[in-house]
């Protein structure tokens, strides 16, 4: 069997640069790890951390391809991350005008949970997860 470690990173193709790095820095928290611009490709890579772990490589490329999301197919479904509080989080958002899917709640841990989109409708799920 193969030993894996952890999640090493998580590469998003964005279609506006300084739009998507907005959203992933000023909304969702993520800090700049690095930002690097490769001339011959036209392209950004953008290196975010999340609580000081390495996490999201963020690419711009000139003209990508739209991401097939609703309905779902095949491939990436979402990224997902926990939260503490989910009222206090999506109070957060519509302050931001990032408008939130109604709360669901998982029927197998009975954790409530929602989904938003980021610039380029890549779900995002929230997962709260109290902690005691």
């Amino acid at each position: 069997m193969l030993s894996l470690n952890r999640c090493h990173h998580i590469a998003i193709i964005c279609s506006n640069f300084e739009r998507s790095k907005s959203f992933y820095t000023s909304i969702l928290g993520f800090s700049v790890v690095q930002e690097i611009y490769r001339k011959d490709r036209e392209s950004y890579k953008l290196d975010l951390a999340l609580n000081g772990e390495y996490l999201i490589e963020l690419f711009s490329f000139p003209n990508p391809p739209k991401r097939a999301s609703r309905p779902e197919a095949t491939g990436l479904r979402h990224i997902a991350f926990e939260v503490g509080d989910l009222d206090q989080a999506l109070h957060f958002l519509n302050e931001k005008n990032v408008q939130a899917e109604p709360i669901r709640v998982d029927e197998t841990t009975g954790k409530r949970f929602t989904f938003i989109s980021d610039p380029d409708d890549l779900p995002i799920e929230l997962y709260e997860v109290i902690l005691s």
